[in-house]
């Protein structure tokens, strides 16, 4: 029978598929998810706002088991190789053997760096994603994208390592503060905006009861966001093609984290302006039209979401900072601009000044 409160979504990869689970209660459903851990040795990787709110309940489930925890500082300016030479550390002091298994409790920031260190560790051992805030449970706890930020631009170094599960509890959102809440709409939003027009009109439909936190709406939303990223890694794992459409907005999205040296803008506030950004170089290149990027700027605006690029952010500098982009080729911008809302598409070669004259005009306003 099906539970209308809980969901599971299934990431297709062969003998590495996983489950992605979703609903509430579900860190204190131990018969659940610790059947995935294959060895002795666990470490759960959090950070300090979260572990004492949620460490308990899956210390709980980890009785009889060699353990121990490592946490972190809570932002994205920790997401350091220095903490990933901490936590193998750790690892390396619990006695981790190659069946042992990382737990991810938290936030994005948590989830990258402690696949990252997995994925390292003996040359990648298990784990399992346990994400916390509204942004994680939908983008970055699913896909297997692992990696720290360096100083010079956001996840430049990391790898593909896919979790063992995904264990969203949806009670961890009572906590998250209203900012939080809402820069994970964000990745919601962009889901739609990426190809799935009929979402995108249904998000229109219930954004009030989205930035209520209606629990209904709020397990449609994820449940639905998973279920079309799942899609996408099942069919291109390591972004060699459609799976790069899931990066619209991030190009402008991280050189604007990045110019506020990730404490300004929080990734999900980064990836709404960023989207914007993309619709409106979309328009000035004549590829969507001006009604596309007001749906979008309304709706954004809508769930409490910013849109215009923070004060004092100069044109010239968040153009050199999307030079540094994974997905550009050599000399060249390569981004995911739009044809209107469900219709992305990478485009490559696009002209800087272009893309220059976007940010002045919203730099500018």
């Amino acid at each position: 029978m099906n539970n209308p409160d809980f969901q599971t979504i299934t990431v297709a990869l062969g003998q590495r598929s996983y489950p992605v689970w979703i609903g509430a209660g579900l860190l204190a459903d131990h018969a659940r998810w610790r059947v995935m851990l294959r060895g002795r040795h666990a470490m759960v990787i959090s950070n300090t706002t979260v572990a004492p709110l949620y460490l308990e309940r899956v210390a709980t489930g980890l009785e009889g088991l060699h353990w121990s925890s490592f946490l972190l500082d809570d932002g994205e300016a920790h997401k350091t190789f220095a903490n990933v030479g901490r936590a193998l550390e750790a690892l390396g002091q619990l006695g981790a053997t190659r069946d042992a298994c990382v737990i991810a409790l938290g936030g994005g920031v948590v989830g990258d760096l402690a696949g990252f260190s997995a994925a390292c560790w003996m040359r990648g051992i298990d784990f399992i994603q346990m994400p916390t805030t509204l942004l994680a449970m939908v983008d970055s706890s699913v896909g297997g994208k692992t990696g720290v930020n360096l100083p010079v631009g956001k996840n430049l170094a990391g790898a593909f390592h896919q979790p063992r599960a995904v264990v969203a509890d949806l009670d961890t959102l009572t906590t998250l503060p209203a900012r939080e809440y809402r820069a994970g709409l964000a990745e919601v939003v962009k889901g739609a905006a990426i190809g799935d027009e009929p979402f995108f009109g249904w998000l229109e439909q219930h954004a009030d009861a989205l930035a209520a936190r209606d629990a209904g709406t709020v397990l449609e939303a994820i449940a639905r966001k998973v279920r079309y990223k799942a899609g996408v890694v099942a069919r291109d794992e390591t972004e060699q093609g459609e799976r790069a459409l899931l990066n619209l907005g991030h190009t402008f999205g991280h050189a604007l984290e990045t110019a506020g040296h990730y404490t300004t803008l929080l990734h999900g506030e980064g990836v709404a302006i960023g989207m914007l950004l993309a619709a409106q170089l979309s328009e000035r290149l004549g590829m969507s039209s001006s009604a596309d990027t007001s749906r979008l700027r309304q709706l954004l605006e809508k769930l409490g979401l910013p849109t215009s690029i923070p004060a004092g952010m100069d044109a010239q500098q968040l153009l050199a900072l999307m030079r540094l982009d994974k997905k550009n080729t050599a000399g060249s911008l390569r981004l995911i601009l739009w044809r209107g809302i469900g219709r992305a598409e990478i485009v490559g070669g696009v002209a800087e000044a272009q893309v220059l004259a976007t940010l002045d005009e919203a730099t500018t306003h």
